[in-house]
């Protein structure tokens, strides 16, 4: 079975391609390094010829508003009507969890637009909404760090989960029928969004100081208690933060 990874050379990406590659699956992974752009339709004729699963989980180079929602729109518009084209049985999609309860956030509302030209393009699909990963955790603090502080939503929860975690479950979706439906992954801990970061700065020795904030802002949006966490049934990753950061270059 020939299987296509769009973004197949990113943190999920190759890890993904490995781990079907293990078992033994015909992968493509595919990116604009390779020839295959979503965002221009550039070699995907060529890469979708004879797939019988398309993975998308590819990202925009940039979070800008415009920008980003430009290329969900655009590469998802490109990529489904090439999988129609080829005649694909499965689409399946890397999004987020809590991607439609946050509509101040332009990369969510993004992230929206991308699920529902999924959901309406008649190829059968699959979508895994996923927690904030822990590799994302240095990021996240950087960008809510004024001078020496670290000012974080004092509301919100986040239930992190390690990416080979994911990357599990997305393997094991991938080669699954298609569910016409979505499903969330998370980690096995909740954390206040300032405990977290605390651990976060902790396992690098950054001496920053963590504040909560209500009125903080998570990547342009106000945050509730749980809109980062899955509110419902999710499959659950075994790795704790605490165990994943004694793995040498964890933290970097």
């Amino acid at each position: 079975m020939k299987i296509v990874v769009i973004g197949g050379t990113g943190l999920i990406g190759s890890k993904l391609v490995a781990r079907l590659r293990e078992r033994g699956q015909e992968v493509l992974a595919a990116s604009p390094n390779s020839g295959v752009n979503t965002v221009t339709g550039e070699g995907l004729p060529q890469a979708l010829a004879g797939a019988r699963v398309v993975v998308d989980v590819a990202n925009s180079p940039s979070f800008e508003d415009k920008a980003v929602m430009n290329f969900f729109t655009t590469a998802g518009q490109n990529l489904l009507a090439a999988e129609t084209a080829a005649g694909v049985g499965h689409h399946v999609a890397l999004s987020i969890v809590g991607t439609d309860r946050l509509p101040d956030s332009g990369y969510l509302r993004a992230k929206v637009v991308q699920e529902n030209l999924i959901k309406n393009s008649g190829v059968p699909y699959t979508i895994l909404r996923s927690t904030q990963f822990f590799e994302f955790g240095p990021g996240i603090a950087d960008a809510a760090t004024e001078g020496t502080t670290v000012r974080v939503p004092g509301k919100g929860k986040i239930q992190p989960v390690f990416s080979a975690d994911v990357v599990s479950v997305l393997a094991e979706l991938t080669v699954a029928p298609p569910l016409n439906s979505t499903v969330e992954v998370a980690g096995p801990e909740r954390f206040g969004f300032d405990e977290f970061m605390t651990h976060v700065l902790n396992a690098k020795k950054d001496k920053r100081k963590v504040v909560a904030d209500p009125h903080a802002r998570y990547f342009g949006t106000e945050l509730s208690e749980d809109s980062l966490v899955p509110l419902g049934e999710a499959r659950i990753g075994p790795t704790k933060y605490d165990d994943w950061i004694k793995r040498p270059g964890s933290i970097r």
